[in-house]
């Protein structure tokens, strides 16, 4: 694995221009913008210095809410310069989940696009932050988000409030190359330099906070099971704000002198189109991305001929496609990743010479640095080869904790400082592991994580729900969708469409229940704990998806 030794993530971008100062960093080819290393380095710098004048410390936290625009990729690796921390925001993220993170988050500055097709951000801000329409831009003071003072806006259109990214870069200008530095050598790698947030069965998300040191050598050691170097070009169609795509797909390419060729909204037929017009050499997605692009293949003609590796991950591969994927898009050394936003985010991987039948079977063997064990999860023993238990894992990988969570952070990292993934795993002699279930209560909908708890929390202000129960049903397209099961209220009467309705707007769309039935009880244990996997059954039955719980559980 190459060795950096331990440096700040602003470090590593002035090794790396330094390195391959001619070579392509960053590319869109719809767009026409083409960074070198050296230009990139430019203007990673420059977007440090207007932070730093607007005046952004150490240590505070900067949110970017944006599609995978190249203003992202500037900000993940300019903001941490100055030590700014990356506070990464689902482009999904609807009123509900936007003002929770950036209240639990302590944002200052918020950097973000003006919406998407399906959301308008720039009404979601207002309606949450009104004070913003009569304040100039950096001087908001907002009674919903107290810690909320600058907004800034990857456009060039003004509104009211908020700064232009131009703006932004000009004020740039004014900071001296001395002044960066003097930030600069404040800077530690084991630093907190980024936050995502997951969330988990006990409610609403946690902040992970990961360091310079963790998101630096998880890049360095999923480049060495890749073979990532300066010749690679990488497509990452996968959004920025996962780890997935920040980790995975950009930082993992920057410690290798690698092309990223970002796709700024996923579509198969945009994804093809980098791929063939920029010869990329490998390719990111979860397994629905995957089979969306082989489906588009056998309509329409692209060359994917210079494609070589890739990552597949995000849920479980199914392994007709992981054939398909080799044999038809030509990508023999794909390889297969497991990990959490906590291992910021890779424990396991294949490597590019692993037999296909190892890469469809398992999810790989620990990444270098990174130790792995199986523990029977009621008494903490580590168990023999072959036997189920819960998945651990130690290394320079794992996260400082979750942000103002001491509690769930103790439960989560233990005193001997191993992550309790809660998955279920057997890990074979050779140190393969193939992941058998989940202790914990989630569902992972093409890719997206969605913990049950959340969209329970929600439903439970509808005025007309008096309980509810949210679970995981099989989806040949999506892996898995949720299903809610509600009790409602006496005498109160509602529609599984009012229910989708409450819903929309609220919460991301990803989380809004695919199915809805109304329900007088739940199956139960006799100390009177709900059986959820009975609920999972139930809803099996009620729809029809025994097909699709056959292709799961093959």
């Amino acid at each position: 694995m190459r060795d950096f030794g331990k440096i700040t993530i602003g470090e590593l971008v002035d090794r790396i221009a330094a390195e391959y100062p001619d070579n392509d960093a960053l590319v869109y080819p719809d767009r026409g913008l083409r960074y070198s290393y050296r230009e990139f380095r430019q203007v990673c710098d420059q977007l440090a210095k207007g932070l730093l004048k607007l005046g952004v410390k150490k240590g505070e936290s900067t949110a970017i809410w944006a599609t995978n625009v190249p203003e992202w990729v500037i900000t993940q690796f300019g903001s941490p310069r100055i030590g700014a921390v990356l506070v990464t925001v689902n482009t999904s993220y609807k009123i509900f989940e936007l003002e929770y993170l950036l209240k639990q988050s302590d944002t200052a500055t918020l950097i973000m696009i003006e919406g998407t097709k399906s959301s308008d951000y720039i009404g979601m801000l207002y309606e949450l932050c009104p004070e913003l329409r009569d304040c100039k831009p950096g001087e908001l003071v907002s009674e919903r988000l107290p810690f909320l003072k600058n907004v800034i806006l990857i456009s060039e259109k003004k509104y009211p409030g908020m700064f232009t990214w131009s703006e932004l870069m000009d004020l740039g200008n004014q900071v001296t190359d001395e002044e960066i530095a003097a930030r600069r050598d404040t800077l530690d790698p084991d630093d907190i330099i980024n936050m995502m947030y997951t969330s988990g069965t006990t409610g609403f998300p946690k902040g992970v906070m990961l360091t310079h040191h963790n998101l630096v050598t998880n890049g360095c050691g999923v480049s060495e099971c890749m073979k990532l170097g300066p010749e690679d070009r990488l497509c990452i169609p996968v959004p920025f704000f996962h780890c997935f795509g920040c980790v995975l797909g950009t930082m993992t390419s920057v410690v290798s002198g690698t092309t990223m060729v970002p796709v700024e909204v996923f579509n198969p037929g945009k994804v093809l189109e980098a791929i063939e017009k920029e010869r990329c050499t490998g390719v990111h997605g979860v397994p629905t991305m995957f089979i969306m692009e082989l489906e588009l293949m056998k309509k329409e003609t692209f060359d994917t001929s210079s494609l070589r590796t890739g990552i597949m991950a995000g849920s479980p591969c199914p392994i007709e496609v992981m054939k398909q994927v080799v044999s038809f898009m030509g990508i023999r050394e794909i390889t297969i990743t497991y990990g959490q936003t906590e291992s910021s985010p890779a424990i396991t991987n294949t490597r590019t010479n692993d037999p296909l039948e190892l890469r469809v079977s398992t999810v790989g063997r620990a990444l270098p640095g990174v130790e792995v064990k199986i523990v029977d999860p009621e008494t903490g023993e580590e168990v023999p080869f072959g036997v189920q238990g819960e998945l651990c894992a130690r290394g320079h990988n794992i996260m400082k904790g979750y942000y103002k969570m001491p509690e769930a952070t103790a439960a989560a990292v233990d005193k001997d400082c191993w992550l309790h993934t809660g998955d279920l795993a057997v890990m074979g002699e050779n140190g393969y592991c193939k992941i058998t279930g989940r202790l914990k209560d989630m569902i992972i909908r093409g890719g997206e994580n969605v913990y049950p708890r959340e969209i329970e929390e929600f439903l439970y202000t509808h005025p007309s729900v008096k309980d509810v129960q949210v679970v995981g049903v099989p989806s040949v397209k999506y892996g898995e969708e949720t299903m809610a099961f509600i009790q409602l209220k006496e005498g109160h009467k509602i529609t599984e469409e009012e229910i989708k309705n409450f819903c929309a707007g609220q919460i991301a769309r990803y989380k809004i229940p695919r199915y809805v039935a109304f329900v007088d009880s739940y199956p139960t244990t006799a100390s009177g704990k709900i059986q959820k996997y009975i609920l999972r059954e139930m809803a099996i039955e009620m729809h029809g998806l025994q097909d699709a719980a056959k292709i799961e559980t093959a």
